[in-house]
């Protein structure tokens, strides 16, 4: 990354962080912001005027710097004339789906052949890819960057995928060192009371704090690939590599949701101590029933830190058990806003699709993710819903991420390449758990329809 793309994006990051103080003053209906919102905008706000200045200063020299370029290859064309009349207009990249090259066997070929021709196409695709496709520098992939298209186009396995991850989570990098992430969370205030009388002792409470530690998690995969299936093989390696990939997702996003935080687990939100609580018990599960658990859950969150929900997450099976669901009449209870609804329990904008799933409830967007558990409760045969406020979602991945791949002749008697994707990721509740809550109970076992 050049050093005017880092001014441009810590410009944007300061945009993001007014919009922030912005939204949170709208949100609570304030005409004016506090003095430590004012002091800090202002800040924000000089920031954004230097970050300005500074990329227009570069952008002009950028510009020059392609006007003496243009200049210096007329004067070439005029010494040293072109021989022929082709003119390239476009050049495949290296590694396109069409290329009979292949990535992995060239990394294969490269590191353990010594192959010129590989490694030079190598070092063509991270150039290609330093300038249309990554923000992260290749440092970050020791010089190996997987084409995209690998994980765009190949899909061996039907996997969950990371809805929750990608719709209901307070999204940053991971610092670059260290295990453990530490959060100062502030468990006694300060106390305000109105004075009794002139003279007489104000209030005062002595504020304390405690740690919140989130701890940084591996997620890891490996593929014992035959050399032979590599170097003889037609699109082999591209289906392994991408299933691996799509793998790492899909158990990154199911940790956040139900992971318990022991044996190099994330703590999920389900196990978050803290969480709002509602038990909907019910033999014969009905939508009507449901519905007052869900206004409790919203409550919940509003009462406990005072925030506004921004979502619902649930299992696919839970939402279409909304869908299902009919009035006395047989009208469904969960209609499209074309329709004109009046009274409706939830609404979308059109058929459900999975993860975003276009429907509302409440004013809240559902998110569905079938990593959500399915084997809660004593007979392991119940989902869960959760009502989150995805600010407080903070999830942490590595930078670069989701992989970076080694290649280890651990099978060299055998002819195996082994083939590892990793990466680190940290993710937490915890913040302020009061922010979500989650309802589970027998009313929420495997529905019929």
């Amino acid at each position: 990354m050049s050093f005017l793309d880092k001014v441009i994006e810590r410009r944007d990051a300061v945009k993001v962080e007014m919009d922030e103080i912005l939204d949170a003053v709208a949100a609570e209906s304030r005409t004016d912001l506090t003095e430590a919102e004012s002091a800090k905008v202002d800040a924000l706000v000089e920031e954004s005027r230097s970050l300005d200045s500074k990329i227009e200063k570069f952008k002009a020299q950028a510009d020059s710097d392609a006007k003496v370029a243009e200049v210096r290859s007329a004067v070439a064309d005029v010494v040293m004339p072109k021989v022929g009349g082709a003119r390239v207009t476009g050049e495949a990249r290296t590694y396109a789906p069409q290329s009979e090259a292949s990535f992995v066997k060239d990394a294969f070929s490269a590191k353990f052949s010594n192959d010129y021709a590989a490694q030079e196409r190598l070092a063509r695709h991270t150039r290609e890819e330093e300038i249309e496709r990554r923000d992260v520098g290749t440092g970050n992939f020791a010089g190996l960057v997987i084409p995209q298209y690998l994980v765009d186009l190949a899909a061996p396995l039907a996997r969950a995928g990371r809805p929750t991850a990608d719709f209901a989570t307070n999204k940053m990098v991971l610092p670059p060192a260290g295990m453990t992430l530490n959060i100062s969370r502030m468990t006694t205030g300060t106390s305000t009371a109105v004075q009794a009388a002139e003279n007489d002792a104000i209030a005062e409470q002595n504020a304390d704090d405690t740690l919140l530690t989130v701890n940084v998690r591996t997620i890891a995969g490996q593929q014992d690939i035959s050399k032979q299936a590599i170097e003889r093989g037609t699109g082999i390696d591209s289906f392994i590599i991408a299933d691996l990939i799509r793998g790492w997702h899909t158990t990154l996003d199911f940790q956040i949701l139900n992971g318990d935080g022991s044996s190099g687990a994330i703590l999920g939100l389900s196990n978050t101590v803290g969480i709002g609580s509602v038990e909907y018990t019910d033999a014969s599960p009905t939508v009507a029933e449901l519905y007052p658990k869900l206004a409790d859950a919203y409550q919940k969150v509003q009462t406990g830190v005072f925030m506004n929900p921004t979502h619902w997450v649930m299992h696919p099976r839970r939402l279409a058990f909304l869908l299902a669901s009919v009035d006395l009449t047989g009208r469904p209870l969960v209609v499209p806003t074309i329709n004109g609804p009046m009274n409706a329990f939830a609404t979308g904008a059109a058929q459900a699709f999975y993860g975003n799933s276009g429907y509302s409830l409440m004013g809240l967007p559902i998110v569905a993710d079938a990593n959500v558990t399915t084997s809660a409760g004593v007979d392991t045969d119940e989902d869960e819903i959760y009502c989150v406020t995805a600010p407080e979602f903070h999830l942490w991945e590595q930078a670069g991420s989701p992989f970076a791949l080694n290649f280890d002749a651990t099978g060299a008697g055998s002819l195996t390449i082994k083939s590892v994707v990793y990466g680190y990721a940290a993710a937490t509740a915890g913040r302020y758990p009061a922010a979500f809550a989650k309802i589970s109970g027998t009313g929420l076992v495997t529905p019929t329809f």
